[in-house]
């Protein structure tokens, strides 16, 4: 008990941050998955385990990693630390950072041995250089398209030379389209063109290395692609 009050006390720490700081969308996204926490909980770290194209590229992600040295990955937009476990359980250093307090909790009473903290993925609390992948697992969705670049050019700067960054995300077909708006059901989203995505992260000096587009005809729901990508930062 008193370890889940320490985790109250820090989140209510790093929340009254935010709330001086945070545009009105990340404190509207916040409020709205700290709404929905507990159901996400119960019903999103089913699926991504029931659907293997949806964890297709964790393990692939996770060899770049530790073929390239190791280091420390960061799961921004966590959620209640599925997929940060999955990384942990295949040998990665990896903690979970979030937006909405309620999911931090979740993550820590779930997974009470790994590191999970509020914050957000466009201005994280890491170092220059510090980290050896970054994973954004339908964590950009939530961005407006305009912000993107400087999401990318967080990235950049907290991967070490050589580093990788995994990317999953909602998508569609047309690479002239900066990003089309859905209706998620927690949030407003939005919705990208692969290689519109891929050439703002060459932009942010974030080179494509590989992608895994899911046919439309899987998403029962809404009859979406799904686009991975891995990208990476150049050595030199």
């Amino acid at each position: 008990m008193g370890c889940v009050s320490q985790g109250l006390s820090r989140c209510c720490q790093a929340l009254a941050w935010l709330s001086m700081t945070e545009p009105d969308l990340l404190t509207a996204t916040r409020e709205a998955y700290d709404a929905v926490a507990t159901r996400y909980a119960e019903d999103i770290p089913p699926q991504y385990r029931a659907e293997p194209l949806s964890h297709a590229m964790i393990p692939v992600f996770a060899e770049l990693v530790q073929a390239h040295g190791g280091g420390s990955v960061a799961d921004v937009g966590c959620g209640p630390g599925h997929v940060t476990a999955h990384l942990d359980s295949l040998g990665v250093t990896v903690f979970g950072v979030d937006l909405s307090p309620e999911m931090i909790v979740l993550a820590r009473s779930r997974h009470p041995e790994l590191r999970f903290e509020v914050g957000t993925m466009e201005a994280l609390k890491v170092e220059d250089a510090a980290l050896a992948g970054v994973l954004a697992n339908y964590s950009i969705i939530h961005t407006p398209p305009e912000r993107l670049p400087e999401t990318f050019a967080e990235f950049h700067r907290v991967l070490a030379p050589g580093g990788h960054l995994l990317l999953g995300f909602q998508a569609h077909e047309d690479p002239t389209k900066v990003g089309e708006s859905f209706d998620h059901l927690v949030s407003l989203a939005y919705r990208h063109s692969p290689d519109h995505i891929a050439g703002l992260l060459l932009s942010a000096g974030l080179t494509e290395v590989a992608r895994l587009v899911i046919s439309p005809d899987l998403d029962p729901r809404r009859g979406y692609p799904q686009a991975y990508l891995i990208a990476r930062r150049a050595v030199n």
